[in-house]
């Protein structure tokens, strides 16, 4: 344009005309595009640890269809109990049931798990006895014997004489016995009756105040369970931006299924382990199976490698064995959260993100702090976070969790081995 062309333009003319000249023809094209619309934000008024708020931000950006991605909707999956609530809603309605007597006595405990010993079975038997009719309430309101046997084994794997309460062999990276158990214990329920309880012992459990505790027999566990406010503003955003977002868990489906209401996940998307009903539409002690293991009293329940094959499976449809494996990148999830070794595998799966809240677990603390691919994000619990741990995480030596069971070095994908970390995090 002539200099003298331009004098002859009034000055808000020129200014309009500088300041568009200022405007590159691709960031011109980009705020014209509609779909180069900011991504919904995460609240800036709920506190993070360290930048871990912009890291997740700048995941959802990248990610989100408000980036003007096109194709099938991202992927994002939360474990439950500790991870998107604080404390366990499993535990909460086990111990809601048993001091309302909602447990049946089963017509034999030993046919209550595959792996159950005949330690367990003498021990529930001589506790909670045999006066009580098969299909009838046990008084575990009262009978704290009961209560202590039935729960210790949920809660260590072990009869209250300490002796081992499952026996056999298992994948270790598949179920875990003492979890498979807990829908096993609710045989006999429909499943809208085990969802009242859970609903009973959700309403308990919100109503009791933070730290509160309660008692089961002789055991003290957690009185209250809450919502982690920051957790419920990720999925939010997530959804708002266009991602599908599930809740995989090792708890019983319909349990589950009422606590992930609360923050917005529907059943159709809440993931957990599935019991197989009786035509009476009564829960068995059986479940459905994953990845070509059919139906069995546990063998495949959404536990470690099982939570990745329950993904695979249900959330992107690969059938047979191949769901045991990890999937190409366009059939991965692209963020995945997580506290435990349970979640380690499909956690790390995630291509995007993936977030672990901090509980001193070894083998997903060991990879969120060797942060392999840069997108680890540490987080301490939002509520009561543990202290630092003291020494370091074994990594180098006794992280990673045998099939077999027991444990060996972590090792890295190119077979290098995760040295020992210090926690860094709390």
């Amino acid at each position: 344009m002539r200099n003298s062309h331009v004098a002859a333009l009034t000055s808000a003319v020129v200014t309009t005309l500088v300041a568009a000249a200022l405007v590159s023809p691709a960031a011109a094209a980009t705020s014209a595009s509609p779909t180069a619309r900011a991504c919904p934000q995460l609240s800036k008024k709920l506190p993070w640890y360290g930048e871990n708020r912009a890291r997740l931000q700048r995941m959802i950006d990248e990610r989100g269809s408000c980036a003007g991605h096109r194709g099938p909707r991202p992927v994002a999956a939360f474990d439950w109990d500790n991870t998107v609530s604080k404390n366990d809603v499993t535990d909460a309605t086990i111990a809601w049931s048993l001091k309302h007597d909602k447990i049946l006595r089963p017509a034999s405990w030993k046919k209550t798990s595959k792996w159950l010993t005949d330690d367990a079975d003498k021990a529930l038997t001589a506790a909670c006895g045999t006066t009580v009719p098969v299909g009838a309430p046990l008084p575990t309101a009262k009978d704290t014997d009961c209560t202590d046997e039935i729960f210790n084994i949920r809660e260590s794997g072990k009869t209250m004489s300490g002796a081992a309460a499952f026996a056999g062999h298992w994948n270790h990276r598949r179920t875990v016995p003492q979890y498979a158990w807990v829908p096993q214990l609710f045989a006999g329920h429909t499943v809208p009756e085990l969802e009242s309880y859970a609903a009973a012992a959700r309403k308990e459990a919100l109503a009791a105040p933070v730290g509160a505790t309660q008692k089961l027999g002789t055991h003290t566990i957690p009185g209250y369970v809450r919502y982690y406010a920051q957790q419920r503003d990720l999925i939010r955003t997530l959804q708002k931006a266009g991602f599908d977002v599930y809740i995989v868990s090792a708890g019983s489906e319909p349990v589950t299924e009422v606590w992930s209401r609360g923050v917005g996940i529907d059943r159709a998307h809440t993931v957990a382990i599935r019991s197989v009903l009786d035509r009476e539409g009564r829960i068995t002690s059986f479940n459905t199976g994953c990845g070509g293991v059919p139906t069995s009293q546990g063998e495949a329940i959404p536990y470690i490698d099982g939570k990745r094959c329950w993904i695979n499976q249900e959330i992107f449809h690969v059938k047979g064995k191949a769901a045991w494996q990890k999937q190409s990148r366009d059939r991965r999830i692209a963020l995945g959260g997580g506290d435990a070794d349970t979640d380690v595998t499909f956690v790390g799966d995630a291509t995007g993100a993936h977030l672990v809240l901090n509980r001193n677990k070894n083998e997903i603390m060991c990879r969120a702090y060797d942060n392999a691919d840069g997108r680890w994000v540490a987080n301490p619990m939002f509520i009561e976070p543990l202290p630092k741990k003291p020494g370091t995480y074994p990594c180098s030596t006794a992280a990673y969790n045998l099939p077999e069971g027991g444990f060996g070095p972590l090792l890295r994908r190119d077979r290098s081995v995760v040295p020992d970390q210090t926690d860094a995090v709390y």
